[in-house]
């Protein structure tokens, strides 16, 4: 079955065939499920995950959060089975049709954090409190899990907490700058998950959405230890001139940070991550280079030119164009039939009342430069 479903909609002609046949190669290399059952070995009581041996000594609990977490679930509990105690998952949307036996799945809120998001994250707090030394946790993270997973530091309010989100999303900042903002206001982000869930071993399975694949930034980084501070944090909302925007409530917050009032982040060597093991088990360049491989299967010469794009959509749509051109007109940087792949993640400033995102106006940046091509 395709995994894209409107296939019927946007096929026009031979070329469309070829591309959506790159990005079912590509989507299927990242397929959340498959992923997860790929880097899962169990044999007896022994469990090998992402290269690492355990030995299951005690319980082995999973929670997850993202919009793949569902199918995350699925594949743990394909590779698990009954070693599985039980688990907790926080999704978008909870479908009828959810064939989990051993994981529950809790409604989140995507892509500003709400009412949801912060009940189920009490939830799952409150599960994590049970578990013991010898137990296992399994944590699936996949894209999403910032708004999806979330307590913020008090005094900030969910109303707050949803203002200083819609800023940062429309000030251009890149999802590394919002994630550094994101760790300071937060009590579960930036490695203070792994701190909840210690001294019990931690294994977190991850689908990267960030360009780079850096675990401290994915979903803000919740098992992983974080470099960032509380000022950097400042510095994100005064370069991006959100500072005197933003709630009081979140400058109130990341000042006590700055004073010392407030603790940081659990820094790299931090005695929680010496039971931690991060797993980037899907990612930008993973599916990359199995578009490239299916490409040249169909004749074309193929290469991945980065899998790190960043910058203003529309720059980097006149940027491609370009590319395009000099593909034309020069063969380079490969010849024809020529197929060039990039991966990465732009960003919009919004300066109006427009809607849509970055990918449509990428694509229509390239159709206005590379016109008559």
């Amino acid at each position: 079955m395709p995994m894209v479903k409107n296939i019927s909609e946007v096929v026009k002609n031979k070329h469309h065939e070829v591309v959506i046949d790159l990005v079912e190669a590509g989507l299927k290399a990242a397929d959340p499920k498959s992923t997860v059952i790929r880097n899962i070995t169990v044999r007896d009581n022994t469990l090998a995950i992402g290269g690492d041996i355990f030995e299951v000594k005690g319980k082995v609990y999973v929670i997850g959060f993202g919009k793949a977490s569902i199918k995350m679930g699925e594949g743990v509990e394909e590779a698990l089975g009954d070693l599985i105690d039980s688990g907790l998952l926080i999704a978008p949307e909870v479908p009828r049709d959810v064939k989990l036996k051993k994981l529950r799945v809790l409604r989140g809120d995507h892509p500003i954090p709400g009412e949801n998001t912060l009940e189920s994250t009490e939830e799952v707090i409150k599960f994590i409190k049970g578990v013991d030394s010898g137990d296992l946790v399994i944590v699936l993270i996949s894209g999403g899990g910032s708004a999806l997973f979330e307590k913020p530091i008090p005094p900030i309010s969910l109303s707050d907490l949803k203002e200083l989100n819609k800023l940062l999303l429309k000030s251009g900042a890149d999802i590394k700058e919002v994630n550094t903002v994101r760790k300071h206001v937060s009590l579960v982000k930036g490695g203070k998950l792994a701190e909840l869930i210690y001294p019990a071993r931690t294994v977190a399975l991850i689908v990267s959405d960030v360009v780079g694949d850096p675990v401290k930034f994915i979903a803000s980084g919740p098992t992983a230890p974080d470099t960032t501070t509380f000022y950097d944090a400042a510095n994100v909302l005064k370069h991006r001139g959100l500072w005197d925007a933003v709630p009081e409530s979140v400058r109130m917050v990341i000042e006590r940070g700055l004073r010392g009032e407030t603790p940081e982040t659990p820094k790299p060597g931090h005695k929680v991550f010496e039971r931690v093991i991060n797993v980037i088990v899907a990612s930008n360049v993973i599916s990359l280079k199995a578009m490239e491989a299916r490409a040249r299967q169909l004749g074309y010469n193929a290469m991945v030119l980065t899998s790190m794009m960043e910058g203003e959509a529309r720059e980097v749509g006149k940027f491609l164009a370009g590319l395009a051109r000099h593909v034309v007109s020069y063969d380079e940087p490969v010849r024809k039939p020529a197929i060039v792949l990039l991966g990465g993640e732009t960003t919009v400033t919004v300066k109006g009342n427009g809607v849509g995102g970055r990918n449509q106006e990428l694509a229509l940046s390239f159709a206005i430069y590379a016109e008559g091509l």
